[in-house]
């Protein structure tokens, strides 16, 4: 029983720690889907935390029944062999854009917080990304197991600490008052859950055919997906109280400079620590895709992989993340539509 429970807590840590990345800790994405809307950022971040839940724990059910490998085979089930090729294909682009906005990050981090250069930051993350990666399942696990309690510990505190001086506007940042005329809210969580869920599955397959046992897997997916909501309802209600920060590419990091040196630093730690777990997960999962693609070895598909999202992550992290993450999750609705209504297969 107790190493069914730290099955369940280290699966619910990879989840949010795959879903967790420089977008998400830094603030920016939360901004861009959901602070932008206000207090209605708030239902739209307990509707991303539903499904979350839902479909997260139904893509690794999924998987550990029908022994998926890697991605393609659970959309060769949800979709059928021909429309799984372009879907694959089209999740395979969307990973490596993700990947390469969290290399991105990487290099704003070092460039925005610590004045260092951008490049230092991007090429040390391909570096210790290929040393856990090479480590399989098992460098994921550890990983997670230490980032991801210290995110929500962080975010505990930051949202804390602005509550205990702001009390006044806990509930008016928070809960909404009345509707908007402008409906772009509504569809905000829907875009966002699945442009999540999509890359997650990079992760949630693999994880699904490796622990097989569906008690651990439901639990787990449960934890995951309210811990996500829990992190973006704090995230948000920080960011909410100071909107001035919402330009910024890392408006998280403008916020805890009003704590201290100390916990400025901290958090560089732990956003970091968030993009380099993005990372590698994301590298893991579709490593695990091209080989079984182009037969290539483990070593030499992850190489491939570094490669191209190093080239792509020059661009910049700022400008990648607000045309890539909404244009994918838009795009992405398909797929959550169909996973909520494709039945379960048979134990």
């Amino acid at each position: 029983m107790r190493n069914r429970k730290i099955s369940i807590l280290l699966l619910a840590a990879t989840y949010v720690g795959t879903v967790i990345g420089a977008g998400f800790s830094s603030g920016k994405e939360i901004v861009t889907f959901f602070s932008v809307y206000g207090a209605l950022g708030t239902v739209g971040i307990a509707i991303s935390g539903v499904l979350f839940i839902l479909i997260g724990t139904k893509i690794m059910i999924i998987s550990a029944r029908i022994g998926a490998y890697s991605y393609q085979d659970l959309n060769e089930y949800l979709f059928g062999r021909k429309i799984a090729k372009v879907i694959n294909l089209f999740i395979f682009f969307v990973v490596i854009g993700v990947t390469s906005v969290m290399l991105s990050g990487a290099g704003a981090v070092f460039h925005e917080q610590l004045g260092l250069p951008f490049q230092l930051g991007v090429i040390l993350t391909l570096i210790l990304s290929y040393i856990v990666v090479m480590k399989g399942l098992i460098g994921l696990f550890a990983i997670n197991s230490y980032i991801v309690p210290l995110m929500l510990l962080f975010v505990l505190f930051v949202a804390g600490s602005i509550a205990g001086e702001h009390p006044h506007l806990l509930a008016e940042k928070l809960l909404p008052v009345q509707l908007s005329d402008n409906l772009s809210w509504a569809g905000s969580p829907f875009a966002y859950a699945a442009f999540n869920l999509m890359t997650a599955q990079v992760v949630l397959v693999p994880l699904g055919k490796e622990i097989q046992d569906e008690h651990v897997l439901r639990w787990g997916g449960f934890l995951g997906g309210m811990a996500l909501f829990f992190i973006l309802l704090l995230i948000h209600f920080s960011l909410s109280v100071f909107p001035q920060t919402f330009p910024y590419e890392i408006p998280m990091a403008e916020i805890v400079q009003h704590f201290g040196a100390l916990i400025h630093i901290l958090f560089l730690i732990v956003i970091y620590g968030e993009i380099f777990n993005t990372v590698v997960g994301n590298v893991f999962g579709i490593t695990r895709q091209l080989q079984s693609a182009f037969r290539l070895r483990y070593q030499h598909a992850v190489l491939v992989i570094l490669f191209v999202v190093f080239l792509i992550s020059q661009v910049g992290y700022g400008k990648l993340l607000s045309v890539l993450y909404p244009l994918f999750g838009y795009l992405g609705l398909f797929f959550l539509l169909w996973l909520l209504i494709k039945r379960m297969p048979e134990k």
